[in-house]
């Protein structure tokens, strides 16, 4: 599965999408979702929590273990994806679009400073 061009990653595989409203969709890469293996359960971040860039804000755990998720930008919780919590197998089908919370970034420089979906391919490949 190829990374989406319409969002940055975090070197701890996460992605960002950005949205209309200003706000960014925030999941787990492929290479997460296959590194972990079949996901069970996941746990999000409240709405309304400010969280820092590389901040373990929600959690996933599989059959090998568990996971956090970092905050790939600073920012304030806006919303969850509710539906994961029941779906959680749907980090593994499809990760682009499993999100699991939307936050309000502190500033678009963080944003801008993850690594795009070619930089991301390249990290992967170096890691394994």
């Amino acid at each position: 599965m190829s990374d989406p061009e319409d969002r940055r990653y975090s070197p701890t595989h996460q992605w960002a999408r950005p949205n209309p409203d200003g706000t960014l969709s925030v999941g787990i890469t492929d290479f997460a979702q296959s590194q972990l293996g079949d996901v069970l359960f996941v746990q999000l971040p409240a709405p309304g929590r400010d969280v820092a860039a590389g901040e373990a804000c929600a959690l996933v755990e599989s059959v090998k273990s568990a996971s956090d998720v970092q905050a790939p930008v600073a920012g304030t919780v806006v919303s969850v994806n509710d539906t994961i919590v029941d779906r959680a197998e749907s980090l593994n089908t499809d990760p682009y679009e499993s999100w699991l919370f939307t936050l309000h970034p502190k500033t678009t420089h963080d944003y801008e400073a993850l690594m795009s979906a070619a930089q991301y391919h390249s990290y992967t490949h170096q890691e394994t």
